[in-house]
């Protein structure tokens, strides 16, 4: 850790209210909106032209996915004041945020403003993504207060930060930089040793000058290189990371048995960078960071973690049409199409319908290890989509601007149910007319008992005009004789009940 002038840690402020912001560009106007949604007072300058207009007007655009993340208490998008200069803003602030352009000597004039207008007990943090902060504050009266904390855009998204002491900075500014961000919401990452570049734009430059060798050598396109990512690495790295990644590439046998297995690979010519040896010291300080890393877990636990979350993410990028989420959505509709029945004219109706089976996903259970009621309501829309398919409303039916959306749901819940534990669901048709569909749907576990029932009220509507309109004749078919098949069933108990405390008379 970087020290300060006779190694004294200093006191600075942590507790931070207002921060002020010096630079409104992408980084500065995302730095406003994470403030912001954390219930603090921003105060910004920046001499460009319109700026202050382009702040409010940024904060507008992003403050949805804020609200989205989380607001914290006394959250507002106008608690913004703009200011003439750098003077205003130091006379104002628990903390000043720096983000003007990536050069290193207006950098370091404007941290000689800075500096020269705040109290000694205020930080300096600049959003820098690589410059040296002992270059950054040579010459200022407190270099101990200076540091960078570099942040990824979108800022107000992604909580990482990477904060880096020059040679001067105080440890006690780098512990205050640390609680503040950590009550920003964000993760502090340390670079314990001074680096142009910190860690994680080092990574991101080795891969980004592999790709453009690859496009410079007619290897691939920019599209060729964004799906290389995108459908496998970039999915395990949202969760593990390189090193932990690679650890399950070794097996039972994990980094140690990657490195003897993969380490002379080291020595080809794959890519436009060249390996360090692989010495004995490098290799046993990659297999003791990664036991640090696995906690005791072994690679089966980590295995089983990894598939878990790369679900969790590929049905997260899912209603976004994005990479592996548009995959997901192409494999539902393939895999429950292929096992869906039909209805046709003639063969007589199942009362009540068996359509769909499934077990409990992990993405589907809370702390206590059970199914939460949002994936209630997972489970049982898929046992609708059953119904839709049975009666012919399909991609190609939604595609031609028709669906049936729900208006009205109760749900009764019985008994728990567990992470994997296999279910099957029963549906009754209680009503149908031009435009609405009455239905009721009940969970069982494989033993028959049932865990959960929800009644629903379903309205068919035209998506492109947003309104309700009639069924279409094949589906219509469809449902009406399912509808009378169901009529000797009679009324679940629960249909039309409601909620009240028996008081007695």
């Amino acid at each position: 850790m970087m020290t300060g002038p006779g190694g004294s840690s200093g006191q600075f402020v942590s507790d931070v209210g207002v921060v002020g912001l010096v630079g409104t560009g992408v980084i500065g106007k995302g730095w406003a909106v994470r403030a912001l949604s954390r219930g603090w007072e921003v105060v910004a300058t920046d001499p460009a032209p319109g700026a202050a207009e382009g702040l409010m007007a940024f904060v507008e655009r992003a403050w949805p996915a804020a609200t989205a993340l989380g607001l914290y208490p006394g959250a507002r998008p106008d608690r913004v004041r703009f200011v003439d200069g750098i003077e205003e803003v130091a006379g104002r602030t628990d903390l000043v945020v720096e983000s003007v352009s990536e050069r290193e000597e207006l950098k370091k004039e404007v941290a000689l403003q800075i500096d020269r207008a705040l109290a000694a007990d205020v930080l300096i943090c600049s959003s820098s993504s690589g410059l040296l902060p002992s270059r950054l504050q040579a010459g200022l009266r407190h270099p101990e207060r200076y540091l960078v904390a570099h942040p990824f855009n979108p800022v107000y998204i992604l909580p990482l930060v990477e904060l880096c002491g020059g040679r001067l900075t105080s440890p006690g500014a780098l512990a205050a930089a640390k609680a503040i961000y950590e009550d920003l919401g964000m993760h502090p990452l340390v670079v314990r040793n001074e680096i142009e570049g910190y860690l994680s734009d080092r990574l991101q430059e080795a891969m980004w000058r592999e790709a453009l060798w690859m496009v410079s050598d007619g290897v691939a396109t920019t599209d060729e290189l964004d799906q290389a990512i995108i459908y496998g690495p970039g999915l395990r790295w949202a969760g593990m990371g390189t090193m932990l990644t690679f650890h399950l590439a070794g097996g039972s046998g994990g980094m140690r048995h990657m490195l003897e297995h993969f380490g002379p690979a080291l020595e080809l010519p794959w890519t436009r960078l060249k390996a360090p040896p692989l010495t004995e010291r490098l290799s046993e300080s990659l297999i003791s960071g990664i036991d640090e890393q696995a906690a005791g877990r072994s690679v089966a636990e980590l295995e089983q973690l990894r598939d878990g979350f790369l679900i969790s993410v590929m049905r997260a990028l899912r209603p976004h049409d994005l990479g592996a989420g548009r995959m997901v959505a192409d494999r539902e509709a393939v895999r429950l199409g292929a096992a869906a029945r039909t209805w046709r004219p003639g063969v007589e109706v199942v009362a009540p319908l068996e359509l769909y089976h499934t077990q409990v996903e992990p993405d589907w259970v809370d702390y206590n290890g059970h199914m939460t009621e949002s994936a209630y309501l997972t489970a049982f829309g898929w046992a609708s989509d059953a119904l839709f398919r049975f009666v012919g409303i399909d991609e190609d039916y939604r595609a031609g601007g028709h669906s049936f959306y729900t208006v009205e749901t109760h749900i009764h819940y019985r008994r728990e149910a567990s992470v994997h534990q296999e279910l099957f669901f029963t549906t009754q048709v209680l009503g149908v007319d031009e435009r609405r569909l009455h239905i009721f749907h009940a969970m069982h576990d494989k033993d028959g008992r049932r865990l959960s029932s929800t009644e629903q009220m379903l309205l068919h509507v035209d998506t492109e005009a947003g309104g309700a309109v009639s069924v279409l004749p094949g589906p219509a078919r469809a449902l009406a004789a399912v509808e009378e098949a169901h009529r000797k069933l009679g009324v679940p108990p629960e249909v039309g009940s409601r909620m009240s405390l028996d008081r007695g008379s």
